[in-house]
C-alpha cells in the first residue's frame, strides 16, 4: 500500500491530509459527492463527471477491482477520486485489475483515508466548489490560493470534450451474466426494429445498450451535428444524451434539438433533459450541491408512482420559467416527474409534438432499474 501524503483543498479554506493512490501529481475540479454504495467503476467512466473530483460517501471502496465489461465509455472522466478507505484485495471473478492499479493507468490521482462524511457534510452546508488534490505542494495556504482562484462549471462547456469525433454505429446489447455458462450479449427479437439517432453530449454505453435491447439500431453523432445532417438520416426517433457542464452553454445543441423537435419523436436524458428545456424555451439554473447517487426517489406525477433512481446532474430546470404549463414555443408543456426530497424538477413532456425528457438515469449503471420502462415509451413514442 502506497503511503504517500496527499492533501485536498477547497477554495473555501478547507483542507484535509490523507494518503495517495492512483496517479500522482496535482488536479482540480468541482467536487461533488456521490452516495452510491457500489458502482465505483460506472460513475469513474461516466462522461458527465468531466470537470469534477467525486466523494465517495460508502466508506470501503474498491472491493471487487475493475470488470472490462462494465466501463460506460473508453476512459475515466473524473478529474480526482476521494475515498475513505480503499480496498488493496480485490475480490470477483470477473475483475481484471484492482481500483489503484486502473487510476494509476488512467492517470487519476486519488485520495483516501480521509474525513468523507465531514467533506459531505461541509458541501450540503457550502455548496459545490472547486477543490484541489495534490501529492506535488504540501502548502495549504499555496492550495487553498491556487483553489479560489479556479472557476466552477458554470459557464463551460464540456460537452465538445467527451463527445465522439465521428458517427459510428452501436452493436452491442445489455450484458447478461449467467454463473453457469459467463457472459453472454443478448440480442432481443421479440421487438420491432426501429432507427434511432443518439446525440453524444457524453453518452453512457448503458443508454445505447438498452436501445439495443429493443432492436433499435442505434446510430451515435457528435453533438455538433446539425439537426438538418440527423433528420436526413431518416430516423425513427432522437435521443438527447447525458453529459457534463453547464446546460446553457451548449447553444449549438439547443440549436440543433430546436431544429428536430416537431420533425422526429425526441427522448432527452439527465443534460438531455436540460437541452430540451432550454429548446422549449425555459431556463436552468446550478444546484446548490447536486443530486450524485443511486437513491433519489421521483414521483411520476401521472401514476403518483414513486422509483428510486440514479442520478448525476450539478444543474436543474427553473420551475418558475414553465410558466405553469402555458403554450411555449412547441405548444403546451407539463412537469411529469418531480424529486421528492427537494421538489426540483424531474421530467417533462411536451403535449403537442412527440418529446418527453428525463432528469434522472433510467439506464441506471450503478443504480436501480425502476425507472427502465422509459425506454418502453420511448419505443411507443416511436410507434405511434
Amino acid at each position: 500500500m502506497k503511503t504517500k501524503k496527499a492533501i485536498l483543498a477547497l477554495s473555501d479554506g478547507k483542507v484535509f491530509e490523507g494518503v495517495s493512490f492512483g496517479a500522482e501529481g496535482e488536479t482540480s475540479g468541482e467536487i461533488v459527492f456521490n452516495t452510491s454504495i457500489a458502482g465505483y467503476q460506472e460513475i469513474l467512466t461516466d462522461p458527465s463527471y468531466k470537470g469534477q473530483i467525486v466523494n465517495m460517501t460508502y466508506p470501503l471502496i474498491g472491493n471487487y477491482g475493475i470488470c472490462e465489461e462494465d466501463h460506460e465509455s473508453t476512459q475515466s472522466h473524473v478529474e480526482g477520486f476521494i475515498i475513505k478507505e480503499l480496498s488493496p484485495f480485490p475480490s470477483n471473478w470477473r475483475s481484471s485489475m484492482g481500483l489503484d492499479e486502473f487510476l494509476e493507468n488512467k492517470g487519476i490521482i486519488g485520495i483516501q483515508g480521509i474525513d468523507t462524511r465531514a467533506l459531505t457534510r461541509h458541501i450540503r452546508d457550502c455548496g459545490e466548489q472547486v477543490g484541489i488534490i495534490s501529492t506535488e505542494d504540501s502548502d495549504h495556504q499555496s492550495l487553498v490560493s491556487k483553489a479560489s482562484g479556479l472557476s466552477g462549471l458554470v459557464g463551460k462547456d464540456l460537452v465538445k470534450e467527451v463527445s465522439c469525433d465521428k458517427t459510428y454505429n452501436w452493436e452491442d446489447a445489455e450484458t447478461v451474466i449467467n454463473t453457469a455458462s459467463g457472459s453472454n450479449h443478448e440480442q432481443p427479437e421479440q421487438y420491432k426494429q426501429y432507427n434511432v439517432v443518439v446525440y453524444d453530449c457524453g453518452v453512457k454505453y448503458n443508454i445505447l445498450r438498452k436501445l439495443r435491447n429493443y432492436n433499435c439500431n442505434v446510430t451515435v453523432v457528435p453533438a455538433n451535428t446539425s439537426a438538418k445532417d440527423v433528420l436526413a438520416m431518416k430516423a425513427d426517433g432522437v435521443v438527447i444524451s447525458n453529459g457534463p457542464g453547464d446546460p446553457a452553454a451548449v447553444p449549438y445543441m439547443v440549436e440543433n434539438v430546436t431544429g428536430i423537435i416537431g420533425n422526429k419523436p425526441v427522448m432527452g436524458i439527465c443534460l438531455g433533459n436540460q437541452i430540451i428545456a432550454q429548446a422549449l424555451g425555459y431556463k436552468t439554473f446550478k444546484l446548490k450541491f447536486g443530486h450524485h447517487g443511486a437513491n433519489q426517489p421521483v414521483m411520476d406525477l401521472r401514476t403518483e408512482k414513486v422509483a428510486i433512481t440514479s442520478q448525476n446532474h450539478c444543474f436543474a430546470i427553473d420551475g418558475e420559467s414553465l410558466n405553469n404549463g402555458q403554450s411555449g414555443r412547441f405548444g403546451k408543456v407539463e412537469i411529469s416527474h418531480i424529486n421528492l426530497n427537494d421538489k426540483s424538477i424531474e421530467g417533462l413532456r411536451c403535449l403537442e409534438v412527440p418529446v418527453f425528457s428525463v432528469q434522472y438515469h433510467p439506464e441506471a449503471s450503478p443504480g436501480p432499474h425502476d425507472s427502465s420502462y422509459i425506454f418502453n415509451e420511448f419505443i411507443e413514442m416511436m410507434e405511434n
